[in-house]
């Protein structure tokens, strides 16, 4: 007997991230993103997944939602669905037409359900559909504290697959986090646990983001006095978020916005919160660095958080011309596994895979695997 795959679309995630809005939840923040210029991304990040699962998966009954969550996208990556639910949609879909869907998935009993979104795509699955249908989130947002998700698209797929194929048997609970995204674009990150939902077990799911530990102060300071010192006046630096690249613009005597991406060239800030446009046109005006550090617990350096540094934005500094920065307690808290990309460009992931320099303290570096 074929098992059953529901299919669900947030049109809207992750649309705030390259114009560097922080996400997009309420009708004002989306307006915003639109009027800088923002674009749809989920519906090709679930189109990656999909195209994946149907090459190793067949007789998988799909269930999706119509039109821009769901229906467009199977039709997209080549799939006939073989029920596509009765909800209406209005034209500006919200949280509640997630809800709405989530339920209605679990009166058809799909096998699992498979969304594209972010944590507040997450959160409305789980008011919908409760903590004991197994899911699996396609990641699609700017911020993305939540366990639920797969590392990326194609490992959304290939899990995906597994686990209706019953080669995974096993579910595990996996956190649902979200924050207050106004607090978060004032600068603070004050994240709450929502509930739980079934995942199924594997390593390519993202896990959930740690806080940073309290690091000594010694080290940060160090390791922002190193880079200080190997930093140009001929050159402009990209940096992007979190309290451990702060360090090096406090050694510089610069302020630094904590949650977003800024520009230094010199003894000055160029852009303060800059969008990918800021950045290219940074990266543009000669030689550039990027300088980024991973996420405490998940090890992403790109694409989550800082999708401001888009694939444009890397290729334009150069894949050779990236600093990592990380102490060596954030490396430990990864427990081995690497470092993560998931910029959207599967080319560019690939070439920035293998080994990168991290910066630990002062005078003090190791090479990390990327994968």
């Amino acid at each position: 007997m074929s098992r059953t795959c529901g299919v669900i679309v947030n049109p809207i995630a992750g649309m705030g991230g390259r114009v560097g809005l922080k996400g997009t939840d309420g009708r004002e923040a989306l307006r915003r993103a639109r009027e800088l210029g923002a674009t749809p991304v989920a519906a090709n990040r679930m189109s990656i997944a999909l195209r994946h699962l149907v090459q190793m998966t067949s007789g998988v009954s799909i269930v999706c939602c119509p039109g821009i969550m769901g229906e467009d996208v199977v039709h997209e990556a080549g799939m006939e669905p073989d029920e596509v639910l009765s909800v209406c949609l209005p034209q500006e879909t919200g949280p509640a037409d997630t809800e709405e869907a989530a339920r209605a998935m679990a009166r058809c009993g799909v096998d699992l359900l498979l969304f594209a979104g972010g944590d507040g795509t997450a959160r409305d699955i789980l008011s919908g559909i409760g903590e004991e249908a197994v899911v699996l989130g396609v990641p699609a947002g700017v911020k993305m504290h939540s366990a639920v998700f797969a590392t990326d698209p194609r490992s959304a797929g290939e899990l995906a697959g597994r686990f209706l194929r019953s080669e995974v048997d096993q579910v595990v609970q996996a956190e649902v986090m979200d924050i207050d995204e106004e607090a978060f674009r004032a600068g603070r990150v004050s994240a709450k646990l929502y509930g739980h939902m079934q995942v199924p077990q594997s390593d390519l799911t993202q896990g959930l983001k740690s806080a940073s530990g309290q690091s000594h102060r010694a080290t940060l300071e160090g390791m922002g006095a190193y880079v200080a010192e190997l930093m140009s006046d001929e050159e402009t630096y990209i940096i992007g978020p979190g309290s451990t690249t702060r360090a090096i613009t406090d050694e510089l005597g610069l302020q630094k916005t904590l949650l977003g991406v800024d520009v230094v060239r010199g003894d000055r800030v160029v852009f303060q919160d800059a969008a990918e446009r800021e950045l290219l046109d940074a990266a543009a005006h000669g030689p550039c660095r990027i300088i980024v550090t991973p996420i405490g617990g998940q090890g992403y350096i790109f694409g989550r958080g800082n999708q401001q540094i888009s694939p444009a934005v890397i290729r334009s500094a150069g894949t050779d011309r990236i600093w990592v920065v990380a102490t060596r307690e954030k490396l430990l808290s990864l427990e081995r596994r690497p470092l993560r990309v998931d910029t959207g460009d599967a080319e560019l992931d690939e070439e920035l895979r293998g080994y990168a320099r991290v910066i630990t303290d002062y005078r003090q570096e190791s090479r990390y695997p990327v994968g």
